[in-house]
């Protein structure tokens, strides 16, 4: 696969890192190493840039990018919910900046047979790291109708999600539903004509909320978030890009409740939790691209910045 992958608000992420010279920063989604590659040059001889992927393809491709740096450069191949595993291989306790796009990489989405598109037949895949054992083909055939309306209904905000699970269950029942055209086809049938209708293809929603399921994408998030803080120098920064409501209200509301910290109900009337706040929020509201960025990169256009320092 020719890894290639246009970096999202890349300006906007090196000011929000705030690099130092010889600093300690983790891309935890490494693609195809556009925002590494600005985060190395940034770094000298004694910084340390650690990159995260769970995907093969894309470690291998960015390990090419970045043999130029002059920075240490420690590539893992890993979930990035799993920081403190990750920074415990780097040899490290604390870091300096970390930085996640949670866009699903343009040759994920681009090539066929990975099983992400709608647009092109292949296996039902989806998968992100090739070695998970779920699969999209697994959540289409297994998974039982009220399961598969929830998830279209919550990942996917599909309101015909009731009409589609009942689809895709009355046609695994003659036989597999196998490929990503095959899936496709079942959802155009399922929907009403009106929403056939629409700019967007009506298989979108639907595939992007397996692709969730498959990947388990809002639960890493929200491990991530939650361990983050407590992993960064003081002054480190936490940069993280979103690119659907649900990933961003994670984002948020992981951001305030850091910037927060106690949790005691509003009713009592002093803290007995003891929690302190272990962030202050930068981003009061989120950065998003300017009209030069969408003109080259349109997937740009629902991209998010939202960006904490540790206290």
């Amino acid at each position: 696969m020719e890894f290639q992958h246009a970096p999202v608000l890349l300006h906007e992420c090196i000011e929000a890192l705030d690099i130092k010279p010889d600093g300690i920063y983790l891309d935890g989604t490494l693609g195809g190493a556009g925002h590494s590659r600005e985060i190395a040059s940034r770094l000298s001889e004694h910084g340390m840039l650690i990159g995260v992927d769970r995907d093969p393809a894309a470690l291998q491709a960015a390990g090419e990018r970045l043999s130029a740096a002059k920075a240490r450069i420690l590539l893992v191949h890993e979930n990035f919910q799993n920081l403190r595993d990750i920074l415990n291989q780097a040899g490290v306790e604390r870091i300096d900046g970390m930085l996640f796009d949670l866009g699903v990489s343009s040759p994920q989405l681009d090539e066929a047979e990975r099983g992400f598109s709608y647009m092109n037949d292949a296996p039902l895949d989806m998968r992100m790291n090739p070695e998970d054992r779920l699969s999209a083909y697994e959540v289409v055939n297994d998974w039982p109708q009220e399961e598969l309306k929830r998830i279209l209904f919550e990942y996917g905000e599909e309101r015909y999600a009731p009409l589609i699970a009942a689809a895709i269950v009355r046609e695994r029942a003659k036989k597999p539903i196998e490929t990503t055209l095959e899936l496709a086809g079942i959802i155009r049938s399922a929907m009403p004509a009106q929403a056939l209708r629409e700019k967007q293809h009506p298989a979108k929603r639907s595939f992007q909320a397996i692709r969730i399921a498959v990947n388990d994408e809002l639960g890493a998030v929200e491990r991530m978030m939650e361990a983050a803080p407590d992993l960064l120098n003081p002054g480190g920064r936490l940069a993280v890009i979103t690119f659907h409501s649900l990933e961003d209200r994670i984002v948020k509301n992981a951001m305030q409740t850091a910037a927060k910290g106690c949790i005691c109900p509003p009713s009592f009337p002093v803290c007995v939790c003891g929690r302190k706040p272990s962030v202050r929020i930068l981003t009061k509201k989120p950065i998003t691209s300017q009209p030069e960025e969408l003109d080259e990169n349109p997937r740009a256009r629902s991209a998010k910045l939202r960006v904490a320092e540790k206290l």
